[in-house]
Order: structure tokens, then sequence, then C-alpha cells
């Protein structure tokens, strides 16, 4: 399910995944198949960690990398899931050839 929500988006961010709805800034974004392949690898990933353990580990590894790069972008875009999302957003038969946990991989 994809809703439309402009006004919780920082100026950069148009997209975040909270299982099971996708969440976009503008309806015209629901086009964009890199875009939804992104958040869809997100709820792939999710899903694999039952939901809960996935937010807890993704924020382990923000506070993580904040503490290591001193800077919230850098944190942001080292963590694994997103790593592995950004890396594969492109190959729109990603989800079906992913393998089980493949953010693990992404991990250092």
């Amino acid at each position: 399910m994809i809703l439309i929500f402009k006004y919780i988006f920082p100026k950069r961010y148009v997209g975040l995944t909270l299982w099971p709805v996708i969440i976009l800034k503008e309806n015209r974004l629901k086009e964009d198949d890199v875009l939804i392949n992104h958040e869809r690898i997100h709820l792939k990933q999710q899903l694999e960690l039952f939901i809960l353990p996935f937010y807890i580990w993704y924020l382990i590894e923000w506070l993580i990398g904040v503490m290591l790069f001193r800077n919230f972008n850098e944190a942001y875009r080292n963590i694994s899931f997103e790593k592995e999302a950004y890396q594969n957003e492109r190959n729109l038969n990603y989800i079906k050839e992913r393998p089980f946990w493949g953010f693990l991989s992404y991990l250092f």
C-alpha cells in the first residue's frame, strides 16, 4: 500500500517505509519505479527481521554511524539496509533474486 504525506519529510527525503506501508512525499512519485523498488527492498528487509527488530537494528546502526562519521547523512548512507537498497534499487528484479538476509553482505 502506498500513501502520500508531504508534510512529514525533511527536504531531501521523498520516501519512507513503515511496514506494511510505503509513504511518499508526492503523488507523482508513485510512478518512480526505482524509488518504489528501493522502498520494496525495505519492506522485504523488515519482513525478514519480523519488523520490530528491523527498526531496532536500523537505529543501532545509525547511532554507531553518527558516532563514527559525525554526520547524520553519512551515518544514514552507511546503514546496511540502505546500502543494499541503494545499490540494488535500479535492478527491478532484485526482490525476486535477492538472497535471504541479503543486507548482511553490506554490513562492513
